[in-house]
């Protein structure tokens, strides 16, 4: 009996020709097959018409669709199987195509005139145009190349760079213009390019006109928020100094009524009655005007001349911390060595010196209320042994310390 199928020896499967035997191969690399007289199977579901190959694909089908009703149909379908592959057909009216044919040929792009490419490139055309017309044009001469631009501008690959197989040569196409002709295609090729570099390069200008407008609307809304949480920083410094100050005020009310009613006990009288305390505002008014004013003390002076030098120069915050810091070096120096005379005098034309302290209003009075004086027509602070006085220095450092570490020292 002939064979109707193919059996795969490696597992068994029933094929029904030898184009799925090689798909057979190809899937599972199974490569013993023999003629079988067992045909494959065709067993068609009654209810969909599907048809299945074998036992296991019916049951498969069972269980996917619920399907169980199967008609035999293997004996109509079963035909002696032909060995031979199919030739696929070919058209022989179809030219073969030479490179194609020669898969191993090397493709490379055209050698053309280097002097030519440069001069097309410079009005304007790409360099894969460019060499396209040099190719064709059989690199002869740069109006033949034009002219072959204006004839093939509209094919699809004109900007695609070209590719040849090696040492190959083509003969320079025939002009189909005139010289006045192409001169006037060159013109106007020339031309098209200007207007399209000019169009360009408008577009690029409005473009960075647009970013530099952006950019100098982003600096100026920075610059506004700068400004504004400069502002706040400002008002919340000085609502804090009017809180210290407030509360350094109801402290000094709250000692005065003390050391008051103080006074009263040590005197044998009885305390003050709370509604008579606050004589009429006329009573008060007399009584500071009938006091006399006590003289500023030497440490209020030193705080008053800090807070002038901050004020007059409240824009340079870093120069002026720098005036405390050296101001507090001097001080330190003569009261740890008041025996050291070149601790106690001062060129006052020294740069560093005028740099630091000598430039900034209040500084040198600073020292001066510290005793230094001015010495050798005013070229030297000087303060004497005998008027080294540590109390005053000691008020001094105190007064620096508070004015450099105080974030609100001189604010209002």
């Amino acid at each position: 009996m002939a064979g109707v199928s193919l059996m795969c020896g490696d597992c068994g499967t029933l094929l029904k020709s030898v184009q799925e035997a090689q798909e057979h191969a190809e899937l599972t690399s199974h490569s013993n097959f023999s003629e079988s007289t067992e045909a494959v199977l065709n067993l068609v579901c009654s209810t969909c018409g599907k048809p299945c190959r074998s036992k296991t694909e019916t049951d498969l089908h069972t269980k996917r669709t619920g399907h169980t009703e199967f008609v035999d149909k293997t004996s109509e379908a079963a035909k002696p199987i032909i060995l031979e592959v199919p030739k696929e057909p070919m058209d022989i009216d179809e030219p073969v195509d030479s490179s194609t044919s020669c898969p191993s040929e090397e493709m490379v792009a055209p050698e053309v005139d280097q002097k030519l490419l440069e001069e097309l490139e410079g009005m304007g055309f790409l360099k894969a145009r460019a060499t396209r017309a040099l190719h064709f044009s059989g690199n002869t001469s740069l109006e033949a190349a034009v002219n072959w631009v204006v004839e093939h501008e509209n094919d699809p690959d004109i900007d695609e760079m070209l590719l040849v197989p090696a040492n190959t040569k083509v003969e320079a196409s025939k002009s189909s213009l005139t010289p006045e002709e192409m001169k006037l295609k060159a013109a106007e090729l020339k031309e098209r390019a200007r207007k399209k570099k000019e169009e360009e390069e408008r577009r690029m200008e409005k473009e960075r006109e647009k970013e530099r407008i952006r950019v100098g609307k982003e600096l100026l809304q920075a610059k506004r928020m700068e400004e504004e949480n400069e502002r706040k920083r400002i008002m919340a410094l000085r609502k804090a100094e009017k809180e210290e100050e407030k509360r350094a005020r109801e402290k000094i009310r709250q000692k005065l009524e003390e050391d008051k009613a103080e006074r009263r006990r040590k005197l044998g009288l009885p305390p003050e009655d709370p509604a008579t305390a606050k004589p009429s505002t006329s009573i008060v008014e007399e009584k500071k005007s009938s006091l006399p004013i006590r003289p500023a003390t030497k440490a209020e002076q030193m705080r008053d001349c800090l807070r002038s030098l901050k004020q007059n120069h409240k824009d340079e915050d870093a120069k002026v911390k720098r005036a405390f810091q050296t101001l507090l070096t001097y001080i330190g120096n003569v009261a740890k060595n008041p025996n050291e005379e070149k601790f106690r005098k001062i060129r006052l034309t020294n740069q560093t010196f005028q740099d630091r302290v000598g430039s900034l209003k209040g500084g040198v009075e600073f020292l001066e209320l510290c005793g230094f004086e001015k010495i050798e027509g005013e070229e030297f602070l000087f303060l004497a042994r005998d008027k080294v006085e540590m109390p005053v220095l000691n008020s001094a450092g105190s007064e620096l310390t508070s004015a450099i570490n105080n974030p609100f020292f001189g604010v209002l």
